[in-house]
């Protein structure tokens, strides 16, 4: 089951005196953020109205309601949310946090090699850190030669490893 509200940041501090706060921005960018005009708080139990604009390496948001220094350093080390119905992927994408937790299972015999614990950003192709039962870590490219496809109804991701990938495993 995908989640209906995904992380996005943390509120790491303020910016000014006016509630402006200074978010952490765990998407491709902090630019990424001003394309929203709500965020979430808890879970998507709070919704905030805002309006986002990068600055060096983080967002800075203003949100209403939240107008004054003291205001904006009550949230400090908040969550922030986004819904997932306010986002359009292209074809292929995925967000990282549908991905992580998903058994890593050969596309082709069935074998499950074990769970994705983390998707590392490497520039040219993202890499899936897995565990495999004994929580050994393999590390596995997203290319096209290894990748099969993805199930989140079944919470898998198939591959077809390429030798050596497992202990020079075919």
């Amino acid at each position: 089951m995908l989640k209906q509200y995904l992380e996005v940041g943390k509120i790491v501090g303020t910016h000014g005196v006016r509630g402006e706060m200074r978010v952490e921005c765990w998407a491709n960018s902090p630019d990424f953020l001003r394309k929203f005009k709500k965020l979430y708080l808890d879970e998507g139990q709070k919704a905030l109205s805002v309006t986002c604009r990068p600055h060096k390496n983080i967002a800075l948001v203003t949100a209403q309601g939240v107008d004054s220094i003291e205001a904006a350093d009550a949230l400090r080390g908040k969550i922030l949310y986004i819904d997932r119905a306010d986002v359009r992927l292209s074809e292929g994408e995925h967000f990282v946090q549908d991905i992580i937790g998903l058994s890593v299972t050969d596309a082709d015999t069935g074998a499950v090699y074990g769970t994705v614990k983390d998707v590392l950003k490497t520039g040219s192709n993202d890499v899936y850190e897995m565990a495999d039962q004994d929580g050994k870590l393999f590390y596995i490219p997203v290319i096209p030669d290894i990748m099969a496809g993805f199930d989140f109804e079944k919470g898998t991701v198939y591959i077809r490893p390429m030798k050596g990938l497992f202990d020079d495993a075919d």
